[in-house]
């Protein structure tokens, strides 16, 4: 009668254990082939030679939020950062390819941001908490994700000649003149 008993437990937990990593292997699988959802108007007002359309919208949902500007036409911080990205080492823009394909996946947006909502429809506090969460985060590469998104959506704003006036920083005319 044990004997019995124990091998009904056996088979039951070898099943449980079976269906936990079936289960796990089904989820793995779903977020791997998961596309990210992208909307299929152009994004920043024209052409980008490095973002996509989703790259675009991530950048312009996070702008407003990271430089405490609420009215920052996302357009050229998109367009600025764009332009920031073009320029970097090819390996360095392979790592923000990697960071853009990362946020623009739906699973990582939810499961590794907490950003519920899609990047265009999300709130103030929803991208607030997903980059204070990523700025204090005690591992590493989401410490320097952030970084990085902060560093180039300030360069992208801020290398802009449009941002120039609100700061009080008025060009050299030579300067100006060589300026497209």
């Amino acid at each position: 009668m044990a004997a019995e008993t124990d091998a009904a437990l056996m088979a039951s937990r070898r099943q449980f254990l079976q269906a936990g990593a079936l289960g796990s292997a089904a989820l793995l699988l779903a977020g791997y082939w998961a596309a990210p959802t992208a909307d299929p108007r152009p994004a920043a007002g024209g052409k980008l030679e490095w973002l996509t359309p989703l790259d675009a919208q991530i950048v312009s949902a996070l702008a407003p939020v990271l430089l405490g500007l609420p009215g920052v036409p996302a357009s050229a911080v998109a367009a600025g950062v764009d332009r920031a990205v073009a320029g970097l080492p090819s390996a360095t823009q392979r790592e923000v390819r990697q960071l853009f394909d990362l946020l623009g996946n739906r699973w990582a947006r939810r499961w590794l941001a907490g950003v519920r909502s899609p990047w265009q429809l999300a709130t103030s506090l929803e991208l607030t908490q997903f980059l204070q969460r990523w700025r204090e985060s005690r591992f590493a590469l989401q410490c320097s994700a952030y970084q990085g998104l902060h560093r180039l959506i300030h360069a992208g704003w801020y290398g802009n000649p449009a941002s120039w006036p609100a700061l009080g920083y008025r060009q050299p005319a030579a300067v100006m003149e060589m300026l497209p």
